[in-house]
């Protein structure tokens, strides 16, 4: 009996191996929480709950592989993942298929897929191989390299178009590049550029985008087109007050008010059944896995796994802040979820490899070291 119990025990161990505690609690707290959501949005059609468990399953077992897998193994993926999501990105724009007006989804063998997912993790693992390699000597030539390096797959993504993922992903690039000491003055430099280009960029941007951000402005000028969605969500939120009405009691969500309510804009059907206590539960809890996130990259030996835990942990950020703000009316409308929270299974499954990513740095910070 003693002998049998040892190898279940070995098993435990290594299932558990690898496995960063305080960001496990944290990612499962965040995942009951979209869980009790998602069933009140999908309360006509469970088998929504049933199809994001199946994600989640995938995206655990990806997290754990990928916590697994040290850091140096990882920089040397980061050049072919590059590589092949940009080449995927020019699939799309030739081959990729149309989809409620968007060229966004490629076909490979049985099933689809949406390459620019990949991007939001391939890219800030490129850019920090990069600057890893030219530590030594990091000059002006290299942060415009590195650029260059953003722009070619936020071009490629903004032209599906998909402004809500060329967001993230411009935004993951990013912050490798400040991270990696990018100057004040030169960023000065580029805001200023970036504030003079925004007028012959307005013209650049489609129909329904320069929509979004005039409705952003006044959402009662189409109140029951463009507005609409800014409109119900944010009567949603409101309307939850300090306790909330409760689970399963959201009016707005049950009587079919809020649109994509169990994808983009689930934070409204949270709000409005959870209300602001609910609210300063769901921002202390991503408040806490930023830090740790945070507090990952500091401890971290080298400039790559600084670099790309860091970019990883302000992703999270990024997609919280994006959410949050869309639904709340401070920002213009665009298709991004609540990290951990939101439907659907590529976003999930990108989300749950950045956190396996972060468990990985954490746990071969001393091999590293020495």
């Amino acid at each position: 009996m003693e002998a049998a119990r040892f190898p279940v025990q070995r098993i435990a161990v290594r299932l558990v191996e690898g496995i960063d505690g305080t960001l496990m609690v944290i990612i499962a707290a965040l995942t009951l929480l979209g869980f009790a959501a998602l069933f009140s949005a999908s309360y006509e059609t469970p088998g929504r709950v049933v199809s994001q468990l199946m994600h989640l399953s995938l995206a655990l077992m990806a997290m754990w592989v990928t916590a697994q897998i040290p850091p140096q193994t990882l920089m040397r993926f980061a050049l072919p993942a590059y590589v092949v999501g940009i080449v995927l990105l020019v699939g799309v724009a030739l081959f990729g298929d149309v989809v409620n007006g968007a060229r966004r989804w490629l076909h490979v063998g049985v099933t689809r897929f949406q390459p620019s997912e990949m991007m939001k993790l391939a890219l800030p693992l490129m850019l920090a191989w990069y600057f890893h390699r030219r530590e030594s000597s990091l000059s002006l030539r290299d942060f415009a390299f590195a650029a260059v390096l953003l722009i070619i797959p936020f071009g490629l993504i903004v032209r599906q178009p998909d402004l809500g993922t060329a967001a993230l992903v411009g935004a993951a690039g990013f912050y490798v590049i400040f991270f990696a000491g990018i100057s004040w003055r030169l960023l000065g430099g580029v805001a200023a550029l970036f504030l003079i280009a925004l007028f012959p960029l307005w013209g650049l941007l489609h129909d329904y985008q320069r929509k979004r951000v005039l409705t952003l402005l006044d959402p009662t000028s189409d109140p029951l087109g463009a507005g609409y969605h800014i409109i119900q969500s944010t009567i949603a939120v409101g309307s939850g007050g300090i306790p909330g009405k409760g689970w399963l009691n959201g009016t707005q969500a049950h009587l079919e008010f809020i649109p994509e309510r169990h994808t983009d804009f689930i934070f409204a059907v949270y709000s409005e059944e959870f209300g602001l206590i609910g609210n300063i539960v769901l921002l202390v809890l991503y408040g806490l896995l930023i830090g740790r996130g945070l507090v990952i990259a500091a401890n971290a030996a080298t400039l790559f796994v600084r670099l790309m835990a860091g970019s990883v942990t302000l992703m999270f950020f990024t997609y919280a802040f994006v959410n949050m703000g869309m639904v709340s009316g401070i920002l213009p409308v665009v298709g991004v979820p609540l990290p951990f929270l939101s439907y659907g299974g590529t976003a999930l499954l990108t989300l749950f490899i950045g956190v396996g990513i972060l468990m990985s740095v954490q746990r071969h910070r001393k091999l590293v070291q020495t």
